[in-house]
This record gives C-alpha cells, structure tokens and sequence, in this order.
C-alpha cells in the first residue's frame, strides 16, 4: 500500500521527506507553546491566548495575498521565504521575554506560515496527475502526524518548566526543521516555477483573480461545506472537545493527552488502508461520510458526558473512542479535499484556489472556539453536542449536493486505469 500510495515523480517524494522531517519539529513544540509563554515566559493565560489568536488572526489575513503572489510568480518564490521567515520567527520564540516580544514574533511567524499550506500544496500538486493526486495528499496527511507524534514524544522527555533552556532547545529544532523542505526545494531546481500556460495566458489576456474563484459554482458549494464541517469538526478539538471531556464528562487532562495519542495513532495506522478503498469512489460520497463520522465521534462524546462520574472508566473508554472515530474520519477528508480543490482549480488560478481552501481552516479556527466556550462554560455541553451533530450532518448533505455539479473525474468515479491515462499536471 505504501509502494502505490508514493508518487510517480522522485520530485515529489523527496517533497513528502521534507514534509516528514519538518514535522518532527512541529511535534517538537505543538502542545506547548500556550505553557511556554505562560509558565517560563510569565504571561497571563487572557495574554497568552491573544498572542495565539493574533497569530490566527494574521494568518487568515495574509493567506489571500499569498496565493495571488503563488500565481503571478510560482510557488518556489513564495515557499522559500515563507520557509526562512517561519524559521527566523520560530528561533526568535526563544528569545521572548515580555507581551510585545511575544506579538511580534507571532506576526512574524504568521507572515511565513500564511504562505506555506497553499504553496507546498500547490507545488504537490503540480507533480503528480490527477489519478495519484488523492493517494499522495493522503500520504502526506499521515506523515505529518507520523512527524508530529515522533516530535511530540521526544520533546515530552526533554521539556521541563524549571528549565527554560530546555524550550529554547525545542525551538531552535523546530527552526532548524523549517529550513529542511526548503534545503530539499533548492535541490528540485525545476521545480515551483509559474506555469508556463499562465505565462501566455498573461500576454495576450487576464488571468482572472479570486472573483473568478469565488464564481465558479462547485467550488463555492466546497468551500461551504468545509466551513460548516470544519467549524462542527476540526474547530472543535482545541476548545470543545478539551473543555468538555475536562468539564462535563471530568476526566482528567492525562485521559485527553491519551485521547490526541489515540487520535494519532488512528490516522498513521489507517490511512493508507483508507486511501486504498477510495480509489475509484465518489470524492463527495467520501466527504458526506466525513460528516456522518464526525457526528458519531460527537454523539460518543455526549454518551460519556451522560456517564460521567457514574462509570469513570467507562466515561474515559467514550473520551478517547471519540478522538479515534474522529481520526477516522480525518484520513477520509485529508485526501479528498485537496484533491477535489485541484480538480477544479486551473493552472493559471491554482495559488488561489489552495489559499482559498486553506482559509476555511482559519475562520473555522475563530468561529469554533468562541462558539464552544460559552455553552461549555455555561453549562450548555448537552446544547453544545447537538449543535456540532447537526452542523457535522449538515455538511453531510451539503457534499451529496456538491455530486451533481461535478464531472465523473472530478468526483473520482473513473477507474483507476482510465485516470492513469490522462496526462500528469505540469510543473510549476
């Protein structure tokens, strides 16, 4: 399964390394920025938490200029100092010492990452065709929590708040590991420049820009759903699914650290198996499942609430059943969504169609946590589980909508063989 899930292309697969080994330095810091500026740097919890939401904030913002600027000039000239500025930012987290340091390195660190989703994914894209596209995005999705969870393992044996260096070190390898895709970049020196397509386009007549995105009708009903389901799903792990398991069902912070585990686990041991079963599917049957298992994570999540304190073992088993079913459900959506933003997207406008889809994540990730805490934290979880089941069952309806405003290769229902005859997509 992994021989077939690989991509044609070395190009590629020494991409996906990069992808890899960046990860591992994501895992390094991931789960403790929050204690690092609150129990080393001496932050308030209210500080620390707008210099997080800062960073989300101006991540959302820049994102739509990065794709224009992936378009008009190639994604190689965007990553690549996307990479170096994330890196610089990262490295300079070890040096904050006050608020304002801490929100300056923040933009910093936004101003790089607002380009790097959209330009690593359009670069994938442009190296593989469109009947590998979905096994390589998938792939991709279960290395990077591979890296993450090796990342988070070494640096969970290596951080102590009585020593401060100890995160410093931490950042200085997450630094470090930003700058191995872009070493790996440097290496492919054909690879990531401008479609040679929108270049004659640009001579002779526009190009379009994101109102011709935002015109084309399927892609419109994608980005819907993926604001619903995201904003019912993934928005929902960070705030509601913690502040509830924590609150309601009372388990304590070491059953949810083994539920995100478990999360982990489940995506790394199943997602190739899943990529294997959905070749020749329906991309928007695949996502209307996503939304039905979402909705069963929650609904297993409101059992143990209901349990509670009454069985606490039993409440505990529905915590990290709840995270596992919601992994599940990732390793089905981590393949199809790109791969079906791509199918649609042209050359000339591919940029702006990855930066688009990647912004669904950046206001789903303000949407969800301020809709969350209130009702958890006025005792509203019962209010709070049935509005993410509706919203996840929503969504649901919303992909088997999306169907019929779709080609049969845009859906992915040709076979196997018959997408390997179509011509691979160009580099850019």
């Amino acid at each position: 399964m992994l021989r077939r899930a690989l991509p044609a292309r070395p190009e590629a697969r020494r991409i996906l390394i990069g992808t890899l080994l960046s990860a591992v330095g994501r895992g390094l810091t991931l789960p403790f920025l929050f204690i690092y500026l609150t129990d080393v740097r001496g932050l308030t919890d209210n500080q620390a938490g707008l210099v997080i939401g800062w960073f989300g904030a101006v991540t959302l913002v820049l994102s739509p200029l990065g794709g224009t600027l992936i378009d008009r000039f190639g994604a190689r000239r965007v990553v690549l100092p996307g990479l170096l500025v994330e890196a610089v930012g990262t490295a300079s987290l070890a040096l904050v010492h006050s608020v304002g340091t801490a929100f300056a390195v923040s933009t910093l660190i936004a101003v790089g990452g607002s380009v790097l989703w959209s330009g690593q994914t359009t670069i994938l894209a442009s190296l593989t065709g469109d009947g590998e596209r979905q096994r390589v995005f998938g792939l991709q999705f279960a290395l990077l929590n591979l890296g993450i969870g090796i990342g988070g393992l070494i640096s969970g044996a290596i951080v102590d708040v009585a020593r401060p260096v100890t995160f410093q070190a931490i950042y200085l390898l997450d630094a470090l590991s930003y700058l191995t895709p872009g070493l790996i970049l440097l290496t492919l020196p054909h690879v990531g420049h401008r479609l040679a397509q929108a270049r004659e386009a640009g001579a002779g007549r526009a190009t379009g820009g994101y109102l011709t995105v935002l015109r084309d009708r399927p892609f419109r009903r994608l980005v819907l759903f993926g604001l619903v389901l995201t904003t019912c799903g993934y928005a929902q792990i960070e705030v509601g699914f913690t502040a509830y398991s924590v609150r309601v069902v009372e388990v304590t912070p070491r059953v949810v650290a083994w539920a995100l585990a478990c999360n982990t686990v489940m995506i790394v041991l199943s997602q190739l198996l899943v990529i294997r079963r959905m070749e020749g599917r329906s991309r928007t049957g695949a996502l209307a499942a996503v939304g039905a298992v979402f909705a069963t994570a929650w609904l297993v999540l409101g059992a143990a609430g209901v349990i509670g304190t009454g069985n606490a073992l039993l409440a505990a088993l529905g915590v990290v059943a709840c995270s596992a079913i919601f992994g599940f459900g990732e390793t089905m959506l981590s393949p199809v969504m790109p791969a079906l933003t791509n199918a649609l997207a042209t050359d000339e406008l591919r940029g702006r169609y990855n930066a688009m889809s990647s912004m669904i994540f950046g206001i789903s990730g303000i949407i969800g946590p301020v809709t969350a805490g209130p009702l958890i934290g006025a005792a509203h979880g019962r209010l709070w589980v049935a509005v993410v089941v509706g919203g996840c069952l929503t969504a649901s309806a919303l992909a088997l909508s999306l169907r019929r405003l779709l080609t049969p290769a845009q859906d992915g229902r040709l076979t196997a063989d018959l997408v390997a005859r179509e011509p691979a997509a160009v580099s850019v």
